[in-house]
């Protein structure tokens, strides 16, 4: 009749589906993607490690200059590193360049970083901006516990609206069917920066769970370039 139609369906209401899939040729409702096929692994884990050499060889003079500023600028270590929940909800030690005072420092990032946070140290501000920060995670790339491209790790204490972050959306396991990643399909729709709000945190997950409904290698190529666009925005503070 030319129209279009859906069906209203209220169990499907907590489950979310991620899409339709085919089993014995009966249609399926799709609820969680498992981890990509060997050969999808071996393509995506290739990339990741001659990217991150190439960009840790680029940006070494980057990151030098960025470390000695933070020296200079307040003391305490260079890095600061953090337990971050990984593929299969396995816990890794995140590296990133430390921007706050060191006193201040929040290891189960319990309270995410808000616009002029008085915690943040004047280099830290210029890093957190700029996103230069995150540069290290290089090296947690080739150390197998992250990707180039993937669903961001959260800290193991972080919240929105004071309720953690799996408690408010029973698919956020889910997410983490992959290595997280250095950025991912939410940073460049620009879903990033603190979750004040639980919406901020359900519109992540959304979009994390999109990002492995339908991978490719030359999405996560495209996500890529798109970064470039996104390194210093808005919701960077």
């Amino acid at each position: 009749m030319n129209v279009h139609a859906e069906f209203i369906a209220k169990e499907w209401t907590d489950i979310r589906p991620l899409g339709i899939g085919e089993h014995n040729g009966s249609r399926t409702v799709v609820v969680a993607r498992g981890p990509l096929n060997l050969h999808d692994r071996i393509i995506k884990r290739s990339f990741d490690i001659a990217f991150s050499v190439a960009a840790l060889i680029l940006l070494t003079p980057v990151m030098l200059v960025a470390a000695i500023a933070i020296r200079l600028d307040s003391p305490g270590p260079v890095f600061f590193v953090q337990p971050r929940i990984g593929r299969q909800n396995q816990l890794f030690s995140l590296i990133k360049f430390r921007s706050m005072r060191q006193d201040c420092c929040d290891k189960a990032g319990s309270q995410s970083t808000s616009r002029q946070d008085q915690r943040v140290t004047r280099i830290g501000n210029f890093i957190r901006r700029t996103s230069i920060d995150e540069l290290p995670q290089f090296i947690n790339i080739l150390k197998g516990d992250m990707s180039v491209v993937g669903p961001r790790p959260h800290a193991v204490s972080s919240t929105a609206e004071d309720r953690l972050f799996w408690d408010i959306d029973n698919r956020y396991w889910h997410r983490h069917a992959c290595r997280p990643g250095l950025t991912g399909l939410a940073q460049i729709q620009g879903l990033r920066g603190a979750t004040a709000c639980v919406k901020d945190l359900v519109d992540r997950v959304e979009a994390d769970l999109q990002y492995l409904q339908s991978w490719s290698f030359w999405n996560d190529i495209r996500i890529v370039f798109q970064t470039f666009k996104v390194i210093v925005h808005v919701n960077t503070f």
